[in-house]
């Protein structure tokens, strides 16, 4: 009897003991802090829609509404197929490392690049913040969006910019090639330029007449030679023709 009421008193003891060891494990976890977080677009974007290629802004209210104050570590966010909720991408984290002060709200801005295909994903958005060197993941924003293309306008400057850019990269390009591969005309050699007499129209002044203005001088020079040779040998003086008879006679006799 006395064996029995020593094990059963020992029992009790031990149950009691794991109790009280249960309890003061709980009480030591620390508790997670409720964080409220509410998502909302911009007042130009009603319709949620991400734009391709432009920075993508969301607008996150946050509150403490526990009666401690945590860190708000970063803000991410993923992109997932809106029908079988398969991951298309992860975001980018946009870290913060700012204190949230119980019982106070803070809107904070979330943005993001969006280069997907146009159509309908599923956007999730969640915060991360620590507590008593625990880090807890909160859920901000969980919904389908419209994923759309940019408005292409004439007078965009980027537009008209990114054109330019490209016209004269491929410019550029196209001389090169056109110097590389086109042959290049040779240019003629330039020689000294022959001088040549001037030419004239030489104009009858009568019957056998002509200029003599447009005949070169030492034409000239040669011509009148000739005609005055025969004339001033056949002209003999008087003094010469009776010599020349003298002479004649004396050989007869």
């Amino acid at each position: 009897m006395r064996l029995s009421a020593f094990f059963g008193t020992f029992a009790s003891v031990a149950a009691l003991a794991q109790v009280a060891l249960s309890q003061s494990t709980s009480s030591e976890e620390p508790i997670e802090p409720e964080i409220a977080v509410v998502a909302s677009w911009p007042d130009d974007n009603p319709f949620a829609h991400v734009v391709n290629g432009e920075k993508n802004l969301i607008l996150l209210s946050i509150e403490n509404k526990s009666d401690r104050n945590v860190t708000l570590l970063s803000m991410s966010g993923s992109v997932h197929h809106p029908d079988t909720n398969a991951l298309v991408k992860n975001l980018t984290a946009v870290p913060y490392g700012i204190v949230l002060v119980e019982a106070i709200k803070l809107q904070l801005p979330f943005t993001f690049y969006s280069e997907f295909k146009p159509g309908d994903l599923r956007l999730n958005i969640w915060l991360e913040h620590s507590f008593a060197d625990e880090k807890y993941l909160v859920s901000a924003y969980d919904s389908i969006v419209t994923v759309v293309e940019p408005e292409i306008s004439i007078f965009d400057f980027k537009l008209l910019s990114t054109y330019l850019v490209v016209s004269l990269i491929f410019g550029g390009i196209a001389y090169i090639a056109y110097l590389s591969f086109v042959p290049q005309s040779k240019k003629p050699r330039r020689t000294a330029a022959s001088v040549s007499a001037p030419v004239g129209s030489v104009t009858a002044t009568g019957a056998g007449g002509y200029q003599e203005e447009w005949i070169p001088e030492h034409h000239l020079r040669k011509s009148k030679g000739k005609k005055g040779g025969p004339a001033s040998g056949d002209e003999l003086s008087g003094g010469e023709t009776s010599g020349t008879e003298g002479k004649k006679r004396k050989g007869r006799k």
